[in-house]
């Protein structure tokens, strides 16, 4: 099976051979951006991220300019870190669960984990910077893709930021985004490199104002570095998070990318550093006009219902999740990080006709161009 890039960064990020869930476990209500956390767990840093960097502070700050590997690290940390943040304005009851983890063939991780707060119904945002020997089963993956390595095992480097957040009211969406860098010896003395990445939102009902808002603060950001980008990704965030069975798309898409190899490597880390700098304008307006609308059992049911859509989707078709459940000593706890906290199936169930339930499902049905694809269309 081609699991494909996005699987074997799964299976990388998932921390094999890692140390168990809740080793370096620390409890955070938000990380200041200028002040120490009042948390006396964790410890102010020059930047206060979530938690203390995989690479040494002194490390990442010398060889920032010179070295991807270093400059990305740094990226991950400070989008991880300005995420949670923003995250907790709208969540102030309930403390982070932050775990840093590490890898015994190489690298770590750190998590960071809301479960059954008010707003966010369970939320993650996880790092992970790895690095060690491809396996053979990765490297036949890669070279499926046309990746040409010789060399089995493999040296490589990844790293990389995952977020999804399952908010607790019906009418504030899901949202998932991840970005990635991955360098491998080819052995034939060169070293390949590429990024990866992509953001989308996961809606129960259909708001098309929140709709429109995602994806013009995604073509924004992608606007500076050229005028195809939005589109080329737009159609394939569509293609990839599609449920055939259903006939539907998990939900109103975003972008998606992957191998971005073809610019230099400052031009492909600046496109996505403009993407994962948009991803708390693309979402936190959503949250704050949406979270307070009342809902009853029926739009709960509702998001339960489309929530198990969600789990069909990642534990079947999504290549990440399967490649790392079949990885022997797989760290568990951050492959499934994704799924919701509930969802719900029920037999042979349909939207009652004209219902917003229904209006939501027509638009999974048939892909909608939320703004103009062009960059010169107004």
């Amino acid at each position: 099976m081609n699991v494909g890039f996005a699987g074997v960064m799964r299976w990388l990020f998932s921390g094999t051979a890692a140390a168990a869930c809740g080793a370096g476990c620390l409890i955070a209500s938000k990380v200041a951006l200028t002040k120490p956390t009042e948390c006396k767990a964790v410890q102010p840093e020059p930047e206060n991220f979530m938690a203390q960097p995989i690479t040494p502070y002194d490390e990442l700050y010398k060889f920032e300019k010179q070295s991807m590997k270093h400059r990305m690290e740094l990226l991950i940390m400070r989008t991880q870190r300005d995420f949670c943040n923003a995250l907790s304005e709208h969540e102030l009851d309930t403390p982070w669960r932050i775990d840093r983890w590490e890898r015994k063939s190489g690298g770590g991780g750190i998590s960071c984990i809301i479960q059954d707060g008010q707003t966010y119904e369970k939320a993650g945002v996880n790092i992970s910077v790895v690095h060690g020997l491809l396996p053979e089963a990765a490297v036949k993956a890669m070279t499926a893709r046309g990746k040409d390595i010789t060399k089995t095992p493999a040296p490589f480097f990844a790293c990389g930021v995952s977020c999804v957040i399952h908010p607790r009211n019906p009418y504030v969406p899901t949202v998932h985004f991840n970005y990635r860098y991955f360098e491998v010896e080819d052995g034939k003395g060169n070293v390949l490199w590429w990024f990866g990445g992509g953001t989308d939102l996961t809606p129960y009902y259909l708001d098309e104002t929140d709709a429109v808002h995602f994806h013009r603060s995604l073509k924004d950001a992608l606007a500076p570095h050229g005028p195809n980008f939005y589109k080329d990704y737009k159609k394939w965030c569509d293609q990839y998070f599609y449920l055939p069975h259903r006939q539907e798309t998990r939900g109103i898409g975003g972008i998606f990318f992957d191998d971005l190899d073809t610019m230099s490597p400052d031009k492909c880390f600046d496109l996505v550093k403009s993407c994962a700098e948009s991803t708390i304008e693309s979402y936190l307006p959503i949250v704050a006009r949406n979270k307070n609308r009342g809902f009853g059992l029926a739009e709960r049911d509702w998001q339960l219902l489309r929530r198990g859509r969600y789990v069909e989707f990642n534990l079947i078709y999504d290549r990440g999740t399967l490649f790392g459940l079949r990885t022997p000593d797989a760290r568990i706890e951050s492959i499934l990080m994704s799924l919701p906290a509930t969802a719900k199936w029920e037999y042979c169930h349909q939207p009652q006709p004209g219902s917003p339930e229904e209006k939501m499902t027509k638009v999974l049905k048939q892909p909608v161009d939320w703004v103009p694809l062009d960059v010169d269309e107004k």
